[in-house]
């Protein structure tokens, strides 16, 4: 395992430990003079280790875990283990399995998707068959929360919506977070959970892509081959120094993929960019699909009136 500050390469588990042990430090009031003198280092040593510039030994993040008072088993394992783990750059997480910090499948801690995709400082998401979290709308995604497990209890899908319709609030944050999305063009003639839900993620498609910093274009199907083939994916362009992140989610788990990987997924998605149609061409599509459902949704005689 590198340990050598020379050798670190910056990954997003350095920077999430970082932000955390920051967060508890200044919650309780201690300054890093004070801390640096408890841990024995200098100042300067402890702010990096706090801006991931190097990464936190184990034994100093168990150290100031006493000193902030955190006694909390499983969170004092989690700290510990991503402070173990601060140089991998990639990791897999399995559905279902929850993080121990112990050995086995998940002794690497994956972080948080959202809390990666916050931190960005563009997004570039393709995503083939629905549209991506940050643009839909409450009822689209209540019936996936819903499709994807029909026994969730109601008070928990209202809370689930809820929090998504906050995370959402970063697309207005100043300054603004870029937002490019890829849809396949199948994904346009998806009915999810009837014509007058889908026609409402449409409308509400349309007018999220009238902030500047929002793109939405559409693959179409003529592009029978294509970058994407494997699946859809969540490309993060962090803000130096931190290389890009790729985000992919499955049946079977999660995945972050950082560094010389993650450039991977950054030429598959601008090779995707220039198979998509322009921005003009791919709002008339669902422009023209939002038209067809409006059409779907009127009665007999208003047809007629409306051909008339």
């Amino acid at each position: 395992m590198p340990t050598k500050r020379e050798q670190f390469q910056h990954s997003i588990r350095a920077r999430y430990l970082g932000e955390r042990m920051r967060s508890l430090r200044e919650e309780r009031g201690l300054t890093l003079k004070y801390i640096a003198a408890f841990l024995g280092v200098e100042f300067s040593t402890l702010a990096r280790y706090e801006r991931a510039e190097w990464p936190f030994r184990a034994d100093h993040v168990t150290a100031l875990l006493d000193v902030y008072g955190v006694y909390g088993e499983r969170q004092r394992e989690e700290l510990v283990a991503l402070a173990r783990n601060a140089w991998r750059v990639c990791g897999w997480e399995v559905a279902g399995v929850k993080d121990t910090g112990t050995a086995g499948v998940n002794e690497q801690p994956i972080i948080d998707h959202w809390w990666i995709q916050s931190r960005a400082e563009e997004l570039c998401v393709y995503s083939p068959a629905l549209v991506p979290t940050l643009l839909r709308a409450r009822d689209y995604a209540e019936a996936l929360i819903r499709f994807r497990d029909p026994n969730t209890p109601v008070m928990k899908v209202e809370a689930e919506v809820r929090e998504l319709v906050e995370r959402q609030q970063v697309l207005d944050a100043r300054p603004p977070m870029r937002l490019t999305v890829i849809l396949e063009e199948a994904a346009l003639s998806r009915r999810i959970a009837g014509p007058a839900v889908t026609l409402a993620q449409w409308e509400h498609l349309v007018r999220a892509v009238e902030r500047p910093h929002v793109t939405v274009l559409v693959l179409p199907s003529s592009a029978a081959l294509h970058h994407g083939i494997d699946g859809g994916f969540t490309l993060c362009r962090m803000h130096a120094p931190y290389p890009p992140v790729a985000l992919l989610d499955q049946l079977t788990g999660r995945a972050v993929v950082e560094a010389d990987a993650a450039e991977r997924y950054s030429v598959a998605f601008d090779k995707l960019k220039e198979a998509a149609l322009n921005p003009a061409h791919s709002m008339a599509l669902i422009e023209q699909e939002i038209n067809d459902l409006g059409t779907l949704g009127r009665t007999p005689a208003t047809r007629e009136a409306a051909t008339a």
